[in-house]
């Protein structure tokens, strides 16, 4: 072979070991809501989000906008003060048409439910962004990178964190890439 000529590989037949997409999950805690015994109701659910919780989720979502985030679902609670979030950062970030509502982001939800809803998603998503409550969120991650028994964490209220994953499933298989304090957000924005 002569140093001028390029070397080709023959890759037929190995496409799917060669182009492994990642997954990339966003997963955001809503942002700071009235408390429960100023509520209106005592229905959790109907708890929205204070004043100044909205104006943090806003440059919340300014910050998301800086780093480039794009999302191609965004999956919220739809529990007031979530859906409230999941609606700031749809709008700042222009992707209100990919926002859905699912009963299992609730508190009281089935993260299993969560992981099927993703991977039945068509077409496959590269970006998805997870809206919800604690403790439910940490607790997904910690199931998704140590399958629940070596990672203990918490979610500050407007906190985001990246996982990456090249095959969802509910057990351990992402890999943590990053965790955001609302402050550190805010900072970015």
């Amino acid at each position: 072979m002569n140093s001028n000529s390029c070397w080709v590989a023959d890759l037929s037949g190995r496409v799917d070991e060669i182009l492994e997409l990642t997954m990339n999950l966003y997963f955001l805690r809503h942002g700071i809501a009235v408390e429960r015994s100023i509520a209106d109701s005592e229905n959790d659910a109907w708890r929205s989000l204070t004043g100044k919780g909205e104006r943090r989720v806003r440059r919340i979502a300014q910050a998301m906008k800086a780093l480039n985030l794009s999302f191609d679902i965004i999956l919220s609670s739809p529990y007031r003060r979530a859906k409230q979030t999941a609606e700031i950062v749809a709008e700042v970030l222009r992707k209100s048409d990919k926002l859905k509502f699912l009963e299992s982001l609730t508190p009281q939800g089935d993260s299993k439910c969560v992981i099927e809803h993703i991977n039945r998603s068509s077409p496959a998503p590269a970006s998805v962004l997870l809206v919800g409550h604690e403790p439910s969120l940490s607790e997904l991650i910690a199931r998704l990178v140590s399958d629940g028994t070596e990672l203990s964490l918490t979610m500050k209220k407007g906190g985001l964190c990246k996982l990456s994953t090249t095959k969802l499933k509910h057990g351990r298989c992402a890999t943590l890439e990053w965790l955001l304090t609302p402050k550190q957000m805010e900072l970015m924005s």
